[in-house]
């Protein structure tokens, strides 16, 4: 298998690789926890009418950042920059962006009880965040997406919790069905063992995978897409599928694609607008957005 031999250099290549873009208002900060140790810094974007309308409330979407990333995901790949582009076109409603640092995390309560990053995102950083800025405070405002580890840990927030996510759309999420063995499995734990322990505890992962509550949740009302590369340098296409399958099984509506491409900061620039339609949309913010490629679109049966 072709797991990770460049994983770390890919996944900083996704943060660092395209320009940083000046254009508007970014407003990046921390904030103390009691679930994780240390501050956690987070970056929101805000949309141009933020300032100008004191009196208005933003639908929100939580955008997770990959492994080797952090808070300054979409600032510096120029995401934001693309989001700009599309809200002045009207293309996208406005929305509040806002990505929290995680680490090498998965956004997951890690399995030595050091780090609760579950606990602090759904107990503590959504509440400061809704305190903080003027977004909404319900599941018909609020959206998650990310992408790789990223991806990962929205569509596994958006499965546990979907009473309070109206809309989880991700790029090459990090799936996989079951842990490579060998020499692979042990170069995992130097990037998988802050969450699931050094050596991987398997069953802690199998436990705690975006698949284990995809099965079993009533995702009634929850607006799902994902795509991925069919090159993707460490296998998630293969992950990526067998969502699409599982989730058709169920007769889960949802939006699926594999597209050309690999696992890196091209792909996601390619297709990030999309995931903003498809999140504004959910949100009621957009009309006739268009989901093309090679792909599915699933409805419930």
């Amino acid at each position: 298998m072709r797991l990770y031999r460049y994983l770390f250099i890919s996944l900083l290549i996704i943060v660092c690789a395209l320009p940083i873009f000046a254009a508007g208002r970014v407003q990046c900060a921390s904030l103390t926890s009691h679930y994780v140790p240390g501050k956690v810094g987070y970056c929101a974007l805000l949309p141009p009418g933020y300032d100008s309308q004191p009196g208005k409330k933003y639908p929100v979407l939580y955008f997770l950042h990959g492994l080797g990333g952090n808070h300054m995901f979409l600032v510096q790949s120029g995401a934001w920059s693309i989001l700009e582009d599309a809200e002045e076109d009207k293309r996208i409603g406005e929305i509040v962006i806002i990505t929290p640092e995680a680490d090498n995390s998965f956004y997951i309560n890690s399995k030595d009880g050091r780090i609760k990053y579950e606990d602090f995102f759904i107990r503590e950083f959504m509440p400061q965040m809704e305190k903080k800025f003027r977004i909404e405070a319900s599941r018909a405002g609020r959206a998650i997406g990310g992408v790789s580890m990223g991806g990962y840990g929205a569509l596994r927030f958006a499965f546990k919790y979907p009473q309070m996510f109206a809309a989880v759309a991700v790029h090459m999420p990090a799936l996989l069905e079951q842990l490579p063995r060998g020499s692979s499995n042990a170069g995992l734990s130097s990037f998988m063992g802050t969450a699931f322990g050094t050596p991987l505890d398997e069953a802690y992962w199998k436990a705690n995978t975006p698949f284990v509550y995809a099965r079993t949740a009533n995702l009634r009302g929850l607006k799902i897409y994902f795509d991925c590369g069919d090159q993707d340098d460490f296998g998630f296409d293969a992950g990526t599928r067998a969502l699409d399958k599982l989730l058709t099984a169920r007769h889960v509506p949802h939006v699926s694609h594999i597209y050309p491409g690999g696992h890196n900061a091209q792909y996601v620039a390619a297709h990030i607008e999309e995931s903003l339609k498809f999140d504004t949309e959910s949100l009621g913010l957009s009309e006739n957005t268009s989901h093309e490629g090679t792909g599915t679109q699933r409805k419930a049966k």
